[in-house]
């Protein structure tokens, strides 16, 4: 009796770490796609809060980028230039505790002021912070790839 109580007891824990697990997926899934919309909408401050407050970026070139200010500072892009598309695909999303990590590619296009368009793609990092049921982007790396174009 004692096996079988151990049994469904497991059963039902290893149940709601998986449901949990999944519904923290979806909300990482979600704050992906607003991630893009908020930049391609040049909504600087949506950027911002999709970072925790003592986050950290490495993009490509300059020393590393902390806090929300000036995380948020780096995103403005040039007066008169336009992001029309920014995707991020993950190819692998791993949830450990209270952090997770996101490997994958991104792919964009930006409208510039003279009126041309240019198509742009790299591959990232993110590790992934939960705080309050929500996961922020707690470090955030990415550069650009010389390969076949990211599917869209």
């Amino acid at each position: 009796m004692k096996k079988l109580l151990l049994s469904a007891f497991l059963s039902i824990i290893i149940g709601y770490e998986s449901f949990a697990q999944e519904v923290d997926l979806e909300i990482i899934h979600k704050n992906i796609k607003s991630f893009s919309q908020a930049y391609m909408d040049a909504d600087y401050e949506a950027l911002a809060n999709a970072y925790t407050s003592d986050a950290s970026i490495l993009p490509p070139g300059p020393k590393i980028i902390s806090g929300r200010e000036a995380i948020k500072k780096r995103w403005v892009i040039p007066e008169g230039t336009k992001i029309l598309l920014h995707k991020i695909t993950p190819e692998e999303i791993k949830i450990i505790g209270e952090y997770a990590y996101d490997v994958g590619y991104y792919n964009g296009e930006t409208l510039r002021k003279d009126g041309s368009k240019i198509e742009w793609q790299g591959k990232y990092l993110i590790v992934w912070k939960k705080i309050d049921n929500d996961w922020k982007i707690h470090l955030d790396a990415w550069n650009q790839v010389n390969a076949p174009s990211v599917q869209n």
